[in-house]
């Protein structure tokens, strides 16, 4: 039996970027953290040759073909799996809220058939994979930037260039600056969730026309990456934060709505520098940046919406189990396997 443990991601900056629509013609930059919020997979042979796939809901069938979860299909045709398996998932966070929920599956699921045949797969290639199932081989009008930081944790500056490569840069900050940073952020549930499929794809549709206000939010990233290089004000990180909420609720409609940009108002009449809604949009949780003698206000201002504690997580995917007993070979060789 293998568990892995993949960290979800709150985005500071540069989401829509990292969509091809945009990064074809210009290099894409997002600013992104992991956090202490986690996807755990538990992979263990089947007893008899069929497939149990629990999640929200459970699936039994005996040919992979068959298997409904369409991230779980193409993981283990991706990797020539035709052995029976159980595959059970948990998570702290609940799908649809903009946590980057669904490539952080991917990634662990991987992660952990990888190691179901004695390997061992670096972030790069968990988070490749994980691209290419989900953008090219499920079509999911999505961007790289979640598959990545949940294959790699920390703090990372990620660029994405016309070719296709990907470019993932520690931020380079003191251990008193992550924690200033993280003393600052509070996180909280609109209640609200959404389809994210459906946001990004009109984001995508509407590429080109927002491709200025795109450029904008690259420099807003370079510019925040900076500013926990220097690590002197991170007033201005939270400055930042509501100037890239900004120009982001510009580019469609469906990204806010009434309810959360009453929500977003009072947290900054309450005394928050900055903030916004993590994810594609439509809901799911508010980040705010907060002084830490104004963070009372602030919770009274949301008025009983769910905070969620949290801290970053300088690790990203990785196996935290091994049980004694596990195949390490398939029926199709591993160098049928994508690199």
């Amino acid at each position: 039996m293998i568990m892995t443990r993949t960290p979800f991601r709150i985005s500071f900056a540069g989401g829509g970027s990292d969509l091809p629509s945009f990064y074809r013609e210009e290099p894409g930059m997002v600013i992104s953290a992991a956090i202490s919020k986690y996807m755990y997979l538990v992979v263990k042979e089947a007893f008899a040759n069929f497939f149990r796939v629990s999640y929200s809901q459970t699936e039994l069938c005996d040919d992979v073909r068959k298997i409904q979860h369409p991230i779980v299909r193409e993981c283990l045709t991706a990797l020539g799996i035709s052995r029976g398996l159980e595959i059970v998932s948990v998570a702290d966070m609940p799908a649809q809220t903009g946590m980057g929920s669904s490539s952080s599956f991917a990634v662990g699921l991987l992660a952990a058939l990888h190691a179901m045949r004695g390997k061992n797969a670096d972030a790069g290639k968990l988070a490749r994979q994980a691209c290419d199932i989900e953008i090219n081989k499920l079509r999911e009008p999505i961007g790289k930037q979640d598959q990545y930081i949940a294959a790699y944790g920390g703090i990372q500056f990620i660029q994405f260039m016309p070719d296709g490569d990907v470019f993932v840069d520690p931020v380079i900050c003191s251990t008193e600056t992550k924690r200033e940073l993280n003393r600052r952020l509070l996180l909280f549930f609109t209640g609200q969730t959404r389809e994210a499929r459906s946001v990004l794809a009109r984001q995508n549709q509407r590429t080109q026309a927002n491709r200025t206000q795109l450029r904008e939010l690259c420099q807003i990233a370079v510019f925040m990456r900076d500013v926990l290089r220097a690590g002197h004000d991170l007033n201005e990180f939270g400055e930042l934060l509501h100037q890239a909420w900004q120009i982001k609720k510009t580019f469609e409609a469906s990204i806010t709505t009434s309810a959360i940009d009453d929500l977003y108002a009072k947290g900054i009449r309450a005394g928050a520098l900055g903030g916004k809604l993590l994810g594609a949009g439509g809901g799911g949780f508010l980040l705010f940046f907060c002084e830490p003698d104004k963070q009372e206000s602030l919770r009274r201002a949301m008025d009983g919406t769910m905070e969620i504690p949290f801290s970053f997580e300088p690790q990203g995917s990785k196996v935290i189990y091994v049980g004694e007993e596990h195949w390490s070979s398939v029926e199709a060789p591993f160098s049928t396997v994508m690199a």
